[in-house]
């Protein structure tokens, strides 16, 4: 169910009406629901075998509160560099409960994660694997490794967020994977504990996460005759929420089924690293209506959120439903708009002829299913402070990440010493 819901015509997050946070915080903000983000690890968890580590992908959301809220539902975390790797552990993740991935770790990470006492890093390529077997030998230790493989599966989302295809940046070669495990089990600071896979992002159909599961299925088999001894295998995330009222993503019932059948003869600890299905539905973006502007062919509505604030619209084209936070009276007449922020960028467009009830000054907007990629990918363009985050629980709300003052994100900077 979402969390979002309207009540006597106004917005609320569980029980916290939304109107009563922007005139505690301005606007705009971002909101996150803990009921919803509770709700949606306890789906995923259910739907999968037992016993498997649930690895939230950090990456989707890196706030801290948001990974505790997690964290205490059960997740462990899968991070792709020593910062998101700090972050879980101050969320409270423990480290033996951490996946490492990512295509381009450093020599100093790797040495902080193997200090730590990670559970496995997800190696990509036959280089990063010698470099972390020189570090790990460096250090007297061996490091629990995973070889990402790239199954050469097309995983029918954008382009820009597609991971295993051959073309593709991430996971070794389909061709080169044995020879890359046979030289990983010729080396003393590794120890070749399974095989990863991750095919992209807002996946909305079963077929390429089937293709993808039983190709590695098969893999786990032949390496087992080559003499590996493999009892993991990381199936990694992708599993795609509704952004537009026509999407339908597989229920996650039936994907779970799919990843039991996939794995069911092969007796191994399973890891799914879920990021986007965990906390885009339990977050939204509050956004305050400026101006309206009637331009000679496009009528807009000119917002305080800006790209820099949400950049998935500028990035993927993406598309998040918008609603008035005051419900709008049955009936009400109804107008297209290009729904627009403030950063001078032509790019700098939520929406293209949104139909939305007629507007004005002062109208509180809400972007929905934001809370994945949203925060996160956040910056300071134009010296615009990014978007506070706000997490509720029941009646109760708290600032999580607050809203910066311009000379606090100057304060860092320095003036060298000839310029006076």
């Amino acid at each position: 169910m979402s969390h979002f819901a309207h009540r006597s015509g106004v917005l609320h997050a569980e029980d916290v009406a939304i109107p009563q946070i922007a005139a505690a915080v301005g606007t705009p903000f971002y909101c996150y629901a803990s009921a919803s983000l509770e709700e949606q690890y306890r789906h995923f968890s259910e739907a999968m075998p037992k016993g498997a580590l649930i690895a939230y992908a950090v990456k989707a959301n890196g706030n801290l509160a948001v990974i505790r809220t997690l964290a205490r539902s059960g997740a462990g975390a899968d991070v792709v560099s020593a910062g998101e790797f700090k972050r879980a552990l101050a969320a409270g993740i423990a480290a033996q409960k951490i996946v490492f991935s990512g295509v381009g770790k450093t020599r100093p990470e790797m040495a902080f994660a193997l200090d730590a006492g990670l559970y496995q890093f997800n190696v990509e390529s036959e280089s990063e694997l010698e470099a972390l077997n020189e570090v790990a030998l460096s250090k007297g230790a061996v490091a629990p490794i995973a070889l990402r493989v790239n199954p050469d599966v097309d995983a029918k989302t954008h382009a820009k967020i597609s991971t295993g295809k051959a073309e593709n940046k991430f996971g070794i070669a389909w061709t080169q994977v044995r020879d890359v495990y046979a030289r990983a089990k010729s080396l003393a600071g590794v120890k070749v504990v399974g095989v990863a896979v991750h095919i992209g992002s807002q996946i909305i159909e079963l077929d390429p996460f089937r293709a993808a599961f039983a190709r590695v299925a098969e893999l786990v088999r032949q390496l087992r005759a080559d003499g590996h001894a493999l009892t993991r295998v990381d199936f990694g995330g992708g599993l795609g929420v509704p952004y537009e009222s026509g999407d339908a993503p597989p229920r996650v019932r039936d994907y779970g089924d799919m990843v039991r059948e996939a794995v069911r003869h092969l007796d191994v600890e399973l890891i799914l690293e879920p990021g986007r299905f965990l906390t885009a539905p339990a977050g939204i973006l509050v956004t305050q209506v400026l101006y309206l502007k009637e331009g000679e062919k496009r009528r807009f509505a000119i917002v305080d959120a800006g790209m820099n604030d949400l950049m998935r619209p500028a990035l993927y084209d993406a598309w998040h439903e918008l609603i008035r936070v005051q419900e709008p009276a049955p009936g009400a007449a109804r107008l297209p708009y290009d729904v627009v922020g403030p950063v001078c960028e032509s790019t700098d467009l939520f929406a293209r002829d949104r139909e939305l009830a007629e507007l004005k000054a002062g109208d509180l907007l809400a972007f929905l299913t934001a809370g994945a990629y949203g925060a996160v990918l956040a910056s300071g363009y134009n010296a615009r402070p990014p978007a506070p985050e706000i997490l509720v629980k029941g009646g109760q709300f708290a600032v999580v990440h607050p809203r910066k003052t311009v000379e606090a994100m100057m304060a860092d900077e320095k003036m060298p010493s000839w310029l006076g």
